[in-house]
Parts: C-alpha cells; structure tokens; sequence
C-alpha cells in the first residue's frame, strides 16, 4: 500500500450482521496502534434490499505529522480505489465487484460464501436464485486475491456473529499492518462477548490461510437399499437399484425420501410405479426421465394445510428456532403463527365430498367464510395452539381422500399424459413439458395464479401438436415465470400466433 495514501477499507454487511461493530472495531485497532481512522455508513433501504456500506480509512498518525498537517479522508469508497473489501454474504460481494470497488490490481476481497435470499430471489415463479458459481466465479476474476468460506456456519458453530469472523479472516490475511495480538486486544477492549467473539476471531483467522472452498457439486450418495432400517424402505431402494438407471438414481432416491417423508412409503411406491411408465418410453431418454422425477416429487409433496401444520409442530423446528434466538436455560421462548386459511383451503382438507358440499352450499359456506375473514394468532409454543396444530397434521393418513388429493391427482395424470404424448413427437418437447410443472407451487393465491398459467400453457401444447417445438414451448415458460398476472404469457402466445384455435390458427 502507499505509504502517502490512507488504507482504504469497505464492508458491505446486511442489518443485524454486526457491520457497525465490525466498522468500530477496525477504526479501534487503528488508533490504537498509531493512525488516524475515520468511519462513515451509508445505509441501504432494507436488510435484503440493499446493504448498508461501512467505509474506514486508516492514515499512519506518524506520517500525518511528518507532512505538518491531518491528512484528508474521504467520506465514502470510489470505484477502483480501495484496499480491503469486507462482505457478509456472496450477493454484498456481487454488488461490490459490480460497483467496482473491487479491482485485480489492489483489493482484497474477504467474504462469507453463504446466501441470505433477495426478495426478487424469493418472488420469483420459477428458481429466481442467482447462480452461485457465477457469482464466486466474477468475484474470482475481479480481486487481487479472494478469500471465501461459510462465514455464517463459523460464527453459528462458534456461538458468536459473523463480524467478529470477518474480523480473523482480514486478520488471517495479512493485509492490514498489525499482528493478530493488537487485533484480539481489540475484542477484549470492547467488553462485550469477548470470549465467543475471540473464539470466532480465530476461527475465522485459521480458515482465511487454509484452501479455498472449492465450489463443485455435492455428488448424491446413493444409500444401500439394506442399511435402511425400515423394510418398506429398503423395498424402495431396491426397486431404484434395480430397475433405473446409475444416472437418475440419486434425484429418485431424494424424490422418494421427500414422498415417505410427506406421506407413507405406499406413496413413495406409487411414484416410482408412474416413472416406470416414463422409463419404459421408446428410446429410454435419460434426461426425461431426470426431470420428470424431479418434477413429479415436487407435485406430488403439493403444499396443504396438514404439511403446513406437519412441519410448524416438529421437535426440529423447535430446536432450530431456539439455536437461531439463543435461547439461555433461563428464558421461555414464544413462537407465534399467523395462519388465515381461506374457505378453499379449508375444503381441500375435508373429505372430497364433503369439500364439494361445502363449496357449494349457501348458509354453511357464509359461515365458514365469515369466520375465516381474518387471520388469527396460533402459540405453537402453548399447549392450545401446538394440539391444534398437531391434531390437523394428524390428518395426513386421510390425505388420499381429501378434495385437494383428488384434484392434485388428477392434474399429476394428465401431465403425465402429456409427457407420453410429446415423447412420440419429440423426447426433448416432453423433457420441457416436464419442466412446466415449475408454474405450479405454494399455496393459496399463489398456487391459483401459477396452476392459471401452467393451464394456459398447457392448452397451447395441446392446439399446437406437432407445429410445437421444443425451444417455444421453453420460450413461453419463460414468460409465463416471469410474470405470474400471466400478461407475459399471454403477449408471448399473440406473438407465435398460438392464442388462437388450432383450425384458425391453420
């Protein structure tokens, strides 16, 4: 670094994440040990939205004073003119090889690995994920030197907060012109949680000099069909040893996991039974099978209020709550569910005739819909609200004769169907028919907008026939997951003249 010019430090860290402290401490350990510091923060809008910048430049006390005056220190960092950048998350990185404040000829870039989603991340209809290899990839190519690693699984398995392991991982490289003594006296000097953030400062110091995480795919381990401990299970594994291929096995052993899990091995059965179908297919295309089974496990583990409630009354979630707060022997812990189930809902769970009955009653359905106006407040922490929760995940073994089963089921079919159908014209048009499953999950106002679109487009695939090709199809899915009003869908559909009567449209 310049000896003429000040250190030039900034740290791009979401609220709660410790950035102002993380700031403090740095300006600390600098005038500490004889320079001149200055912070400023310029806070982002929300915590996912945009992050706030803390920005600290340190200038040697003894050089001020040599050159007879204080030195000047600007207020925040400028494109290409910064030493050390410090993120809490991959995306903060992102940003800031974006704002080009990180350059290969001068910066190092130190951030956590892990990802805290972005709402447009979340919103999205399909997987609106950035990619993270992409990501690493970019910021890679754009720093002097990039030191990366789950910054957040540190700090949680050390009982401290990611500051305090971003503060060892600057310190693990070298970068600033102090020893890792003067920068664990800074801890001690703060008082406060010194001896977890001292246990994460060194965490993070040994793993910032140790190889950097290498970012490949985690290869599915495929268990042994007899290491399970339940015969059903071990049946199931069996069947996917012996009748699929090496390839697709891994996604149906995860898409069998997830079906025992959200209802019995006999559905988990019945899913491999409606693959065999796909599987048996002339030519036996590998990648329809792949994503046919992805898809179908996702379908057939459909959200509804018994999962919903399933999942808010396990003992893990309990555990994981109580970890993620803290939680001290000494203190009670409350957790709170707002739950506003609509008069659908509530039918999808009844028995498929009585769901019926009451969709189409008139004083009992008023009823019904006056009580569920709005949301109300469930303790699962009480006794009250985790029996009635409990209780109304005990209705998962009649979850086969409920309205929401039937009518799930008989979509799961017909899209099936479609799939059998494209093959005969093209594997590759059903490998993307396939892939429209994408539009439909969640549940409530969310399932009904994505199940409109996935029916608009379904019924374009079915006019269209053998004109369709595969590339379209996958350019009007795209449209479709773009905007769930379906405004997007529908532009795309005008533009390929397929909005029209198969015999208009001839």
């Amino acid at each position: 670094m310049n000896a003429k010019q000040p250190i030039k430090i900034a740290i791009l860290a979401m609220g709660g994440e410790g950035g102002g402290v993380l700031a403090d401490w740095i300006v600390d350990l600098g005038e500490a040990n004889g320079y001149i510091a200055q912070t400023t923060s310029v806070p982002g809008v929300a915590q996912r939205t945009g992050a706030t910048i803390y920005y600290v430049e340190l200038f040697p006390a003894e050089q001020a004073r040599a050159d007879g005056g204080r030195p000047i220190l600007a207020l925040m960092p400028l494109p290409g003119d910064v030493d050390v950048v410090l993120c809490s998350e991959l995306m903060e990185a992102g940003r800031a090889v974006q704002r080009g404040l990180v350059t290969p000829d001068r910066t190092t870039l130190v951030s956590s690995t892990h990802r805290v989603y972005a709402i447009a991340e979340k919103i999205a209809m399909g997987d609106g994920r950035a990619d993270h290899n992409n990501l690493l990839a970019h910021a890679e190519g754009a720093a002097r030197r990039f030191v990366r690693f789950d910054m957040a699984q540190v700090a949680e398995d050390n009982g401290s907060v990611i500051s305090a392991v971003l503060f060892g991982a600057v310190a693990g490289t070298g970068v600033l012109p102090f020893s890792r003594a003067q920068f664990e006296s800074t801890i001690e000097r703060g008082g406060v949680g010194v001896k977890a953030s001292l246990k994460a400062f060194g965490a993070g110091f040994a793993q910032a000099n140790a190889p950097a995480e290498t970012e490949q795919p985690q290869a599915a381990a495929l268990r042994p069909a007899g290491t399970a401990r339940d015969p059903q299970v071990r049946a199931l594994l069996a069947r996917i040893e012996k009748d699929f291929p090496v390839a697709a096995q891994p996604v149906l052993v995860e898409g069998a996991r997830r079906l025992v899990d959200y209802q019995d091995p006999a559905y988990a059965q019945l899913y491999l039974d409606r693959l065999a179908r796909i599987q048996q297919l002339p030519g036996g295309d590998l990648q329809l099978l792949t994503e046919t089974a992805r898809h179908l496990a996702l379908w057939m583990s459909y959200e509804d209020t018994v999962r919903v409630a399933e999942l808010k009354t396990r003992a893990g979630r309990f555990d994981r709550v109580r970890s993620e707060v803290r939680v001290q022997q000494d203190q009670l812990l409350a957790i709170n569910e707002f739950m506003h189930p609509r008069l659908q809902e509530i039918c999808d769970t009844l028995p498929a005739g009585l769901g019926r009955w009451l969709l189409r009653s008139g004083l009992p359905r008023r009823v019904v819909e006056h009580f569920t106006k709005e949301g109300r407040v469930v303790a699962t922490s009480s006794l009250g609200g985790f029996l009635l929760l409990y209780t109304l995940a005990g209705m998962k073994g009649w979850r086969r004769a409920s309205l929401r089963y039937q009518a799930e089921n008989g979509r799961i079919e017909d899209w099936l169907e479609r799939i059998v159908a494209a093959s005969a014209l093209n594997p590759q048009l059903a490998t993307e028919v396939a892939q429209c499953q994408r539009l439909v999950k969640g549940y409530g106002d969310t399932h009904e907008r994505g199940l409109r679109n996935y029916e608009t487009l379904m019924d374009a695939v079915r006019r269209a026939g053998a004109r369709l090709a595969p590339a379209t199809l996958r350019e009007l899915r795209d449209a479709a997951l773009a905007d769930e009003a379906g405004k997007k869908l529908q532009g795309a559909l005008q533009r390929l003249a397929l909005d029209a009567p198969l015999q208009q449209a001839a």
